[in-house]
């Protein structure tokens, strides 16, 4: 390939009268910056024919003008933790704003002190200290750092586009950054793994990803012809999943997504940020946690020692109260927390394999527990909060009881269900004593009924019910 020996004059004018006209002359010209604080520049660019003998002739010349604005806060910095895509929003929109932030590593486990606690209560990062305020919310601190440029056109021209750029940054947030930590957390060691709920953040993903899809088939960006605030905030967002969790076969539906993603990452300020991005190979897979088999050794038993000589004082002390009346019950086969352990590890037709090799029905019973009011409900999420504040109230329950609960349906037509398997035969104390249980209808599953609905009871515990919207598990 020929190299560019082209030379080209540049004459920059500062608006500032103090500035006298200065000359550059740099080949190849677009790898030259001029910075200038705060003020209009005009430039006039030539380009200089090599073999004319002055600089005047045969120069084919135009004009620019352009605002600069930079701003050094140099008592502002960012607190971050390394490899976030939530601080890769702040690099990216400082990048394209000039705005020079100070970046400081943060240990979330050591350095949250009672200092820290009074400027950022909710304890999380990355965190934004200036003179001015102190931010948290990475989107918050991309939208300040944008907006220190004045008139940003990356921020929207005109209301219009003003509203379509927060609407795809809440969809970023609310319907791809959620499920992707839904999906990731568990799998990264930050949350438990609970099979349901993952599968769960993977099908909403899913649907999210395809309503994207579907709105970028004509469109380069999300808003506009260029790169917009929004598209920092979804870039961002896709990159975790686009890295770890989506592999070929994942994205294969989603080609306007990749192609859109593909797009925006290789632009400048996204790659001095984010790097040659590396697309998922292979997705991250749960591992469950390893047991160990080996048997510990039992300490050999002691001599008892001789009973000490009786006295008149001496009077028998009472024999301690059980906690609970399950805990009289007499001893099943049935241990729970080996349920909890496989149903969390494994794929549902195995956990339920197990579960129905290991069940005791003589000491333990199966319910189908369903709402009393379902022609009440309202929105999904509402009903779903429902569940959570019901599994809330059955703290004491948690050693005698699991249960998976769904809202099936959709927003103003939708209706709570589910399951719950119980230590002895009939609802204890520690369930009817929560505020709740009066809200549902509890009924028995007799062993005879076991056959009949083993369909319908691995569809509950996998979570793929007809119509399923939402669930919880309580474990």
């Amino acid at each position: 390939m020929k190299k560019d020996t082209t030379a080209w004059e540049i004459s920059c004018r500062h608006t500032n009268a103090r500035l006298d006209d200065s000359v550059l002359v740099c080949q190849p010209f677009p790898c030259t910056y001029i910075t200038v604080i705060g003020h209009l520049l005009l430039l006039r660019i030539k380009k200089i024919d090599p073999t004319a003998s002055t600089r005047g002739s045969n120069a084919q010349s135009f004009s620019i003008s352009f605002s600069l604005f930079r701003v050094y806060q140099p008592s502002s910095c960012l607190l971050v933790y390394p490899e976030n895509p939530n601080v890769y929003k702040v690099q990216i929109a400082a990048a394209y704003s000039g705005v020079k932030v100070d970046f400081q590593s943060f240990d979330i486990m050591k350095e949250r002190d009672e200092a820290f606690w009074q400027r950022f209560p909710f304890g999380k990062v990355p965190v934004f200290e200036g003179k001015e305020a102190n931010l948290f919310e990475s989107s918050a601190i991309t939208l300040y750092v944008l907006a220190q440029q004045k008139d940003s056109p990356l921020l929207g021209k005109t209301p219009l586009e003003q509203a379509e750029i927060q609407q795809w940054v809440l969809f970023s947030e609310n319907e791809i950054s959620q499920h992707v930590s839904g999906w990731v957390a568990p799998l990264l060691g930050y949350a438990q793994y609970i099979k349901p709920n993952v599968e769960s953040s993977i099908q909403k993903l899913q649907r999210s990803l395809s309503a994207l899809n579907k709105s970028l088939e004509s469109k380069t960006y999300l808003v506009g012809e260029d790169v917009t605030y929004a598209d920092i905030v979804m870039v961002c967002s896709l990159v975790r999943p686009f890295n770890l969790l989506c592999d070929k076969e994942f994205r294969a539906p989603y080609k306007n997504v990749v192609r859109y993603f593909n797009t925006v990452v290789n632009k400048p300020h996204f790659k001095s940020v984010i790097g040659d991005f590396k697309y998922c190979e292979k997705a991250l897979k749960n591992v469950p946690p390893k047991q160990d088999n080996k048997k510990e050794e039992k300490p050999k038993k002691k001599a008892a020692a001789p009973p000490p000589p009786s006295s008149a004082d001496d009077t028998p002390k009472p024999t301690p109260k059980p906690k609970s009346a399950l805990d009289l019950l007499p001893k099943s086969s049935f241990v729970l927390d080996d349920w909890k352990r496989t149903y969390s590890n494994n794929d549902t037709d195995v956990a339920m394999k197990w579960f129905w090799e290991h069940f005791d029905p003589q000491g333990w019973s199966i319910w189908k527990a369903t709402y009393k009011y379902n022609d009440e409900l309202t929105l999904v999420f509402m009903s779903n909060n429902l569940i959570g504040g019901f599994f809330a109230r059955l703290e004491r329950a948690r050693k005698y009881a699991f249960a998976s609960m769904v809202v099936t349906g959709t927003n103003n037509n939708n209706a709570i269900s589910g399951y719950f398997i119980i230590r002895g035969q009939e609802v204890p104390y520690e369930i009817y004593d929560a505020a709740d249980y009066d809200s549902y209808d509890f009924v028995k599953i007799e062993p005879s009924q076991y056959e009949e609905k083993k369909d319908e009871i691995y569809k509950y515990m996998a979570w793929e019910v007809d119509g399923f919207a939402d669930g919880k598990i309580f474990k």
